[in-house]
């Protein structure tokens, strides 16, 4: 009996994961490659590897590739500052500026460009409010706002700019908040400032934390802020969709895609100034595996406590004001979630209403995705962890995270619902 049986699924069905992949996205020059491993009780049910890691130098994608995850980054930041909760170095309802002072007087903005009005905040700024995303902070590629605007101009959060995570906290306690905290929900740099509590808690650099707390415990070989010497042959080229349209890439290597980051010249491939906890990481599919089978665990895997069960489900449950999902409370114009009958938790986005997704899904499954296409999913009910690698920005590009969720359920025929 195969092991996809064994664990639940059909294996005929699986494989219609890579055909979907290969037919519909990889063949027509969609995307350049993708992976994808399907996991139920810690083991492997499944795994699919396509196409190319360079369309330039027709480079073979490869199961063990480093790709940038971008805002994959956020939940393992989260999980980091959770392990400092559970030793009592700090609460989700402290007041930020308990943490840090300069933000003892932060405001709402009202008008202005700079110099700017404001008005009071209802309420200080919580540590539940930057992982939740209801501080009121925002991200400057979201072009709505003056805030915006001011985010985009002073180049906040930059990994590759001149600030460190120092001078980054020092900077936005001179920017307006967008609204008042736990007001509404916006994506924004506030897992950075988680990012930036994990460093101020530890006295340590952001990286060498989550070395020390998460990827080694983990054994999570191949995840960091860059790419080292020896490992850039396996760093895949980063794409933008391109205008024209797919081609495919066998016939015309350029297709539908323009290069986004060479993996040759790419910033990656040195430490960066600043240490993004909301989208610096890169990693490889297994390694992110390791991390979502920890968490689908209850924290734990292979020996190695994270975080207790209980933290996980706290993680993993609604912290929306008054219980509402995002279509309720976003004023975001982007995030990696769709919106109804989700809400989110301390890190990720949280299924509290399963039929309102209009996709296959569980109660209490939570997710999330970046920049450049990648996602996953944890569902605790069923067993299950999905994790997702290509590069291809936007996100928003496709639809693609939507149908690996048909096509993995439609495959799970022993369901433990």
């Amino acid at each position: 009996m195969s092991k996809a049986k064994t664990l639940g699924f059909s294996p005929d069905r699986l494989s219609r994961i890579e055909q979907h992949l290969q037919t519909k996205y990889v063949g027509p020059g969609r995307l350049p490659g993708a992976q994808v491993i399907v996991a139920r009780g810690g083991e492997v049910a499944y795994e699919a590897v396509l196409g190319l890691a360079d369309v330039e130098r027709g480079t073979k994608l490869t199961h063990d590739a480093i790709y940038r995850i971008y805002s994959m980054t956020k939940p393992i930041a989260c999980v980091a500052l959770m392990t400092f909760v559970e030793e009592g170095g700090i609460a989700l309802d402290d007041p930020i500026a308990k943490h840090i002072p300069a933000w003892k007087d932060l405001a709402v903005f009202a008008a202005g460009i700079g110099p700017y009005a404001t008005t009071p905040v209802a309420r200080p700024m919580q540590v539940v409010d930057v992982l939740r995303h209801t501080s009121g902070l925002t991200y400057g590629f979201q072009s709505r706002t003056n805030v915006d605007a001011a985010y985009r101009k002073l180049k906040v959060a930059d990994p590759y700019g001149e600030q460190d995570l120092e001078g980054f906290i020092e900077t936005l306690a001179k920017l307006p908040l967008e609204f008042s905290p736990g007001e509404a929900w916006n994506y924004s740099v506030s897992t950075d400032v988680v990012g930036y509590l994990v460093q101020k808690l530890a006295g340590k650099p952001l990286g060498q934390v989550l070395q020390e707390r998460i990827f080694d415990p983990l054994k999570m070989a191949d995840t960091g802020f860059f790419v080292p010497e020896g490992k850039r042959d396996r760093f895949v080229a980063c794409y933008s969709a391109s205008p024209d349209g797919p081609m495919n890439l066998q016939a015309k290597p350029t297709g539908g895609l323009t290069l986004n980051d060479d993996p040759t010249t790419s910033p990656y491939l040195k430490p960066p100034k600043l240490e993004s906890g909301g989208g610096g990481l890169v990693s490889t599919a297994a390694d992110y595996l390791r991390f979502t089978t920890m968490l689908v665990n209850g924290g734990e895997l292979e020996g190695a406590r994270i975080l207790a069960p209980m933290t996980v489900r706290l993680m993993a449950s609604n912290h929306l004001p008054g219980g509402k999902d995002l279509t309720e409370l976003s004023r975001s114009l982007f995030s990696e979630s769709t919106n109804a009958g989700v809400g989110f938790g301390l890190g990720f986005a949280v299924v509290f209403d399963p039929p309102k997704t209009l996709v296959p899904c569980s109660m209490g499954e939570f997710y999330w995705g970046g920049a450049a296409s990648t996602a996953f999913w944890v569902d605790p009910v069923e067993d299950i962890s999905v994790v997702f690698m290509t590069q291809l920005m936007p996100s928003a590009t496709y639809p693609i995270r939507r149908e690996l969720r048909t096509l993995v359920y439609s495959a799970l025929m022993e369901s433990r619902a």
